[in-house]
């Protein structure tokens, strides 16, 4: 069964007949205006005391600048505008040093790093980024230059977001391993400090660091003392991963799951890595489930739909609901990757859910169209279903584990007694951002 209307590529498939290597084919795209996602702006200015220098066509340019804008960030941001011409006359390099050159001689306060942005214009045109990097450090021994990249055309092997979550880290400096400091990797905001991760990692006498509480420069650079470094979700693993390779700190992997026995070897792992006694999380587990039933009270048959920028396993979590009793009719997600196993399991399970992309072309009439009421658990399946019952997160929203799992719940049957308004709340770009709107 598949769905369909003014395209031929169909905008929903059931799970029951979906192919998890490859759920929809590309398309033409429609970006609906749900705005809570991080981009490459957010992510950078966790850096503290960056300057963010984007050199990139004008076209471009706009969306960044808004970005930063509506943040209440412009003054940490400047940028070059790339034309035509430059393209040809063998300057773009030069260029960009000359416009670095001119905007630190404007800006007043010296930044102690500048995140310097190409676009995939550059990189058509084999523009010598590292040459570029070379001479600015040269030129100015007392900054750190880091490279970043927008290039949209990257989304199909290193996306954007996951390489801007490793760059925040190139401004770190080699330091000795301090076997007493942890960090979590990755994410755009701190995680959820009643969670167990944090706790254990507490609680075995190790301090536990983030770059998104850091609030100098000072301790953003102590970041490189992390003999352990751990990522939660999956754009934070090459941050990770390059961290081991940078300064030899262990990295390990351990995503927010809504698998209790997924939950358990986590944090058997995490015990392991700390060479502690893994805690009895026994009663955490109880809480989640005590939670769970109290929300399938509230909430009763209402449908439920989930989309992927809410939790980064949305089929683990439909699995979770299904088993819970909770009428899961929706999931709007582009693809099962890594999510394997429970993408399996779902379907096995519940075989009539039906599964939307998120950017099908098609997907421009959803929210027009007559919905019975629906829980929403994400901004996007919010906007298409049209709901003002929703649970507003983005990518986990900070939570973990199953102290994570209860306050999704909680969340959960908040939105069903409570409407939001939609419209305000998903316009805003950045979830926890700060924003000019009202």
């Amino acid at each position: 069964m598949t769905g369909g209307r003014s395209h031929d590529k169909p905008e929903y498939i059931r799970l029951g007949e979906a192919d998890r290597s490859a759920l929809f084919s590309s398309g033409l795209e429609y970006n609906p205006p749900a705005r809570g996602m991080w981009n490459i702006v957010h992510t950078g200015m966790l850096v503290p005391g960056a300057h963010e220098i984007f050199a990139c066509a004008q076209g471009c340019l706009r969306g960044v600048i808004l970005t930063a804008a509506e943040m209440l960030t412009l003054d940490r941001m400047s940028w070059i505008s790339v034309s035509e011409s430059d393209m040809f006359d063998g300057t773009l390099e030069s260029d960009i040093i000359d416009g670095v050159e001119d905007i630190l001689g404007r800006i007043g306060k010296r930044p102690p790093v500048v995140l310097l942005y190409l676009s995939c214009i550059h990189l058509f045109a084999g523009v010598d980024f590292e040459e570029i990097i070379r001479e600015l450090s040269a030129r100015h021994p007392d900054i750190t230059f880091v490279d970043c990249y927008m290039t949209p055309t990257m989304r199909k092997t290193v996306t954007p977001v996951m390489k801007m979550s490793s760059q925040i880290y190139g401004a770190l400096k080699p330091l000795p391993l301090n076997r007493k400091a942890v960090g979590i990797v990755g994410c755009d905001r701190a995680t959820d400090q009643d969670s167990e991760l944090v706790r254990m990692i507490r609680n075995s006498g190790c301090e536990y660091r983030d770059i998104a509480l850091c609030k100098s420069y000072e301790e953003y650079l102590g970041l490189a003392e992390c003999y352990l470094n751990i990522s939660c979700i999956p754009t934070g693993i090459l941050a990770g991963e390059e961290l081991e390779q940078r300064f030899g700190a262990k990295h390990l992997h351990l995503p927010a799951r809504y698998d209790p026995e997924g939950l358990r070897e986590n944090y058997r792992r995490l015990a392991e890595a700390l060479e502690i006694e893994c805690p009895d999380l026994s009663v955490e587990e109880a809480e989640a489930e005590r939670a769970l039933c109290e929300a399938r009270q509230v909430i009763g048959d209402t449908p439920v739909a989930i989309d992927y920028t809410a939790v980064t396993r949305p089929f683990e979590l439909g699995l979770l609901l299904i088993r819970h009793g909770f009428n899961v009719k929706y999931i709007i997600a582009d693809t099962a990757s890594g999510e394997e196993d429970p993408f399996d399991r779902l379907r096995a399970e519940a075989p009539d859910i039906l599964v939307y992309s998120s950017v099908n072309v098609n997907m421009l009439d959803m929210p027009e169209r007559e919905h019975e009421r629906i829980l929403a658990v994400g901004q996007k399946a919010a906007y298409y279903f049209s709901t003002d019952n929703f649970v507003d997160i983005v990518v986990n929203g900070g939570l973990y584990g199953f102290t994570g799992i209860r306050k999704l719940a909680e969340l959960m049957r908040e939105a069903a007694l409570e409407p939001k308004d939609k419209r305000r709340l998903i316009s805003h770009k950045g979830w926890g951002c700060a924003s000019c709107l009202g």
